[in-house]
């Protein structure tokens, strides 16, 4: 399908390899970067069906911009990439407040800011997907990255929200959290915290990821077909998992969160008040949709 695709970060990695095929499927393509000109040799393959807009995602005023320009220049946009963003690695207390603003900035303020510019568009049309590029780092907490994780935690949040929101205005919105790709996440546009005593695992950990040995799983090209294919999907998931290296962390991660859930329950359900009702027989229970365990299963 001829469908306008919104790319942030399209110059390098995951959004460069997006960009790549979803040009070469025959869609079109607004391909947002700081640096424009590293797109020329796609402008010279493809010609209009690529607008380079240069775009630093952190910029209320080019992200208004950028948004309008392209509309402007296809007519429409059918889907909205957030892509751009970096990682950081480094122990909690030993971010700069330089690198925890910019971190939170450019992973979480970005994306709300571009998707809060383009849902005007898209409540109109009636339709249109939002790819909200994530983490695996979004549902699951690992040492060495709590700042970087913060971010795409919120982003999750967002997007689950989100979903909620614009599903009757025809509009779908994905988080995608995918493991480790072979991009430069963990070489080149890899930043780190200044060193602290006492964190063995958390330096081992940027050790690794400086050393250049880290390998990850995950296939980009692969990623970005799942991608074009799943706006496509006439309903599509809320959160799309990438990579057996993500899969493996989250099934952990579930079954760890299930055992300490069901272990404290019972604190849990003491703290309601003596007079308060079955929370599923409630009217806020019932208008959030909340079922019964046994209902859940059945279905």
């Amino acid at each position: 399908m001829d469908n306008v695709w919104f790319i942030t970060g399209s110059s390098r990695g995951l959004g460069r390899s997006l960009t790549e095929a979803v040009l070469a499927q025959g869609s079109r393509v607004a391909a947002t970067a700081r640096q424009p000109e590293q797109l020329a040799d796609l402008v010279a393959q493809y010609g209009s069906r690529i607008l380079p807009l240069a775009l630093d995602v952190t910029n209320q005023a080019q992200i208004t911009e950028a948004v309008a320009a392209a509309v402007a220049h296809f007519g429409r946009l059918d889907v909205v990439v957030n892509n751009a963003g970096f990682g950081i690695t480094g122990a909690a207390e030993a971010y700069t407040e330089e690198q925890v603003r910019s971190q939170l900035e450019t992973n979480l303020y970005a994306p709300i800011a571009i998707t809060r510019a383009v849902l005007p568009y898209l409540r109109q049309q009636r339709s249109g997907h939002i790819l909200q590029i994530s983490s695996i780092g979004g549902r699951v907490g690992n040492a060495g990255i709590s700042i970087y994780q913060a971010a795409k935690f919120g982003l999750g949040g967002f997007t689950e929200a989100l979903a909620k929101e614009v599903a009757p205005l025809g509009i779908h919105v994905t988080s995608v959290e995918p493991g480790g790709f072979r991009t430069d996440w963990a070489g080149a546009s890899m930043s780190f915290a200044p060193t602290i005593e006492g964190y063995d695992l958390v330096n081992q950990r940027a050790d690794f990821f400086a050393s250049g040995n880290f390998v990850p799983m995950g296939d980009p090209a692969k990623a970005a077909q799942v991608m074009i294919n799943l706006v496509e999907h006439p309903n599509p998931p809320v959160h799309l998992v990438l990579g057996s290296e993500a899969a493996a962390f989250l099934r952990q991660a579930d079954a760890d969160r299930k055992a300490e859930f069901e272990q404290w329950l019972p604190v849990t359900l003491s703290t309601d008040h003596d007079e308060a009702e079955n929370f599923l027989e409630t009217e806020m229970g019932k208008f959030y949709g909340v079922k019964p365990e046994h209902q859940r299963a059945a279905e």
